[in-house]
């Protein structure tokens, strides 16, 4: 089977190492790729978002499947553009994808659906935004409106930094575009859970869940970032609490996407606050999460080219997101100064002794081939990854994989899953 990939990052390798591992045999290409994705496929030299290079390679070399990892390329609509053109295609329209484009338009079907999520107010004014906090409690949440790679929330304690976030976000300084239309959120309060499902238009099979972490120090210090780790399973997730988030938050919202005449296939993803009331949206993403996927898809028994197919073929199963009982830690080596200015062109080195120890895979994400060597090339440079029967030993082997790998001013956290190591 010829399959494109597009992306370049640790999500992409993982879906690259997924479907290699189901099936040695496939042809996979992947574009842009990485250093990584170079060891299982074919990189193509286009990037991501230049959608008119990637359908040209599209229509010339006709991949059997085509799925997209990131998403820019959703939201611009690279999905209609290939089905158009007779491509299959795993992921959500253009139209779908504004559940992640546009946080207003995800906060309205929640709102329509009547999902639990935190009151919200929409602004593209900001002298009304400042003028509606100043009879608000704190803290509250200043989101921006449009895709800004995961970074594009602030917590606000008091009205001072709502000020300040709102002036910030909306004049284009902080998040560009994206900021023009805001939203203020009240501020929930609790654990958060990753929760991804296969959609096939019509339901929802959920995927095993996960908990990233998201700042750049241990404690949960720093600024934001894309993700510093990951495990899976969450501890929450049992029975019921799947049952509970599938028939209270994915099934209302498929439906209320299906009542507006947009079918959704793909993977949709929840990430979750877990309240005093029960799970509560804070947000949709129309792709699968990066670092949750790398802990994810070690965990899937069946083959995912088979689930994807399910889901654009409409006959989506239970079985298709079947796990195997082991957890999976991902620990995220970063480049120094990360999340603000870092290097690049540093070469890796202790890949092959930290890939080498059992039940240990390294995905590559901000990684390029360079003289035969892989170098960085990006902030999160490489997911350290690990199964194990339990979530302590999961995390001691990667950490113990993580401890062979060196760059240049290499950075990580130690205390993904565990607490403080």
């Amino acid at each position: 089977m010829k399959t494109l990939i597009i992306g370049s990052g640790g999500r992409e390798h993982a879906i690259c190492w997924k479907i290699a591992k189901d099936d040695p045999r496939a042809n996979i290409f992947i574009a842009p790729g990485n250093a990584g994705t170079a060891g299982l496929g074919t990189n193509v030299p286009i990037q991501a978002e230049d959608i008119a290079g990637l359908l040209d390679w599209a229509k010339n070399e006709k991949p059997d499947l085509v799925v997209v990892g990131p998403e820019a390329p959703l939201c611009l609509g690279i999905v209609d553009l290939m089905q158009k053109e007779g491509l299959r295609v795993f992921g959500p329209s253009k139209k779908a994808a504004k559940l992640e484009g546009s946080k207003i338009f995800a906060k309205e079907i929640l709102f329509s659906a009547k999902v639990p999520t935190a009151r919200a107010e929409f602004f593209d004014d900001e002298q009304k935004a400042l003028a509606y906090l100043r009879d608000q409690e704190f803290p509250l949440v200043v989101k921006a409106d449009g895709l800004a790679a995961g970074k594009g929330v602030v917590i606000c304690p008091t009205l001072a930094e709502a000020e300040n976030a709102v002036r910030a976000t909306m004049s284009g300084n902080a998040f560009g575009a994206a900021g023009r239309k805001i939203l203020i959120e009240e501020c929930l309060e609790g654990g958060e859970v990753s929760a991804l499902a296969f959609v096939d238009g019509q339901k929802a099979v959920l995927l095993p869940t996960a908990c990233d972490h998201k700042r750049v120090f241990d404690h949960d210090q720093g600024p934001n970032t894309g993700g510093m780790g990951a495990f899976s399973p969450a501890p929450v997730e049992n029975a019921a609490f799947t049952r509970s988030i599938l028939e209270k938050i994915f099934e209302p919202t498929i439906r209320e996407l299906g009542r507006r005449g947009i079918s959704y296939c793909g993977v949709l993803y929840a990430g979750l606050m877990l309240t005093r009331q029960g799970p509560k949206v804070l947000e949709f993403n129309c792709r699968f999460g990066d670092p949750e996927t790398q802990a994810i898809l070690p965990r899937i028994k069946g083959s995912l080219i088979n689930a994807m197919e399910a889901c654009l073929d409409g006959n989506l199963m239970q079985e298709h997101a079947a796990c195997r009982p082991e957890n999976c830690v991902c620990v995220v080596m970063t480049a120094g100064g990360y999340p603000g200015h870092y290097r690049k062109g540093d070469v890796i080195s202790g890949l092959e002794k930290a890939a080498a120890i059992k039940d240990v895979v390294v995905f590559h994400a901000g990684t390029k081939l360079e003289n035969g060597h892989a170098v960085t090339s990006g902030g999160r440079v490489l997911g350290v990854t690990a199964l194990s029967s339990n979530l302590a030993s999961a995390a001691q082997r990667a950490y113990d994989a993580t401890a062979q790998i060196k760059f240049k001013d290499f950075h990580y956290r130690r205390d993904i899953a565990t607490g403080l190591r």
